[in-house]
This record gives C-alpha cells, sequence and structure tokens, in this order.
C-alpha cells in the first residue's frame, strides 16, 4: 500500500461538525471558501457503502462519480457501513487534542522535530518525508500546519479508514 496526501486545498470536505470546526479555527486559510462547499463529499454519495469500490476513484475530484448520498445523514451512512467504515474522511468525526479513534489531531511538536526538524515545516518537506504516518493508526487522523515564508499557509490532513 502506497502512502498519499489530500491536501485540503483539494478536497473541501464532508461532515457538517468536522468542516465547521476548520472553517473557524483556520479562518485564513478559507476566508474565501464557503462552508456549504466542505459538504459536498457527503451529498455526492462519495463513501461506503454507496461506492464498494473507493480506491477506484482516487484521486477524487470534483469531476469523480457523484452517485448522490444515500443515507439521510452521515450518522446513518456510518452505521450503514459497519465496522468497515465509510473509507472516507466521514470517518473522523472530530478533532481532538491527542490521537484517538475516529478523530483527527494535531502530529505533536515533538514529532514534527522529529520528522521535519522544524514545527513549521512546509508542504515540500512533508511531501518528501511521509514517516509520520507510521505512527498513525487505522480510523485515526493526524494534521499539519503547513508554512510557507514563515506564516501558516496550508493545512495537511493525512490519515487511515478502517478498512
Amino acid at each position: 500500500m502506497s502512502l498519499r496526501l489530500e491536501w485540503l486545498v483539494d478536497h473541501p470536505q464532508h461532515s457538517d461538525t468536522y468542516a465547521e470546526w476548520i472553517h473557524r479555527q483556520f479562518a485564513y486559510e478559507y476566508a474565501e471558501q464557503p462552508l456549504a462547499e466542505w459538504q459536498r463529499e457527503f451529498a455526492a454519495g462519495r463513501y461506503n457503502p454507496v461506492i464498494h469500490s473507493m480506491w477506484q476513484l482516487f484521486p477524487i475530484g470534483p469531476n469523480s462519480p457523484a452517485p448522490g448520498a444515500a443515507h439521510s445523514s452521515i450518522q446513518e451512512a456510518m452505521e450503514d457501513s459497519d465496522a468497515d467504515g465509510t473509507r472516507s474522511i466521514l470517518d473522523l468525526d472530530h478533532v481532538a487534542d491527542e490521537p484517538e479513534f475516529c478523530a483527527v489531531a494535531p502530529l505533536p511538536d515533538e514529532m514534527l522535530e522529529e520528522f521535519f526538524e522544524t514545527t513549521q515545516p512546509t508542504r515540500a518537506m512533508v511531501e518528501s518525508n511521509m514517516d509520520f504516518m507510521e505512527s498513525v493508526e487505522r480510523g485515526q487522523g493526524v494534521y499539519i500546519i503547513l508554512y510557507k515564508d514563515g506564516n501558516p499557509n496550508e493545512i495537511c490532513f493525512a490519515g487511515y479508514s478502517f478498512d
């Protein structure tokens, strides 16, 4: 299995609570982007069990197949997908301070220093060193604030689904 980074800037996403938190916390990054755009994946139906073979869609973009949501809520989709999960960002339904299942948490400063020799890594640094993913468990995610010219510029979200 090869590792892939999904950039939030390329995939305005998914669950209401998650999207609202990100939209609020990182307003400097997404001030021009309406919250509604973040919620399109659920409405598009690009999750298990609506699409059973998600890997066939990669990379997912605005022109990827979109059969439409087959559930009335994200919670209903998660219940229907059972132990397999939705195989999408929908499985990560909250932000936590520390790693836990179904959550995205910041990569700790100690790990940023270990892998990038700074607490302010750039996109190029992260793209060239994905070793931090070895510490991420299935059903968990991490985020890293990426810097450009010493200023926050992007957010990297990385993680694994349950399947």
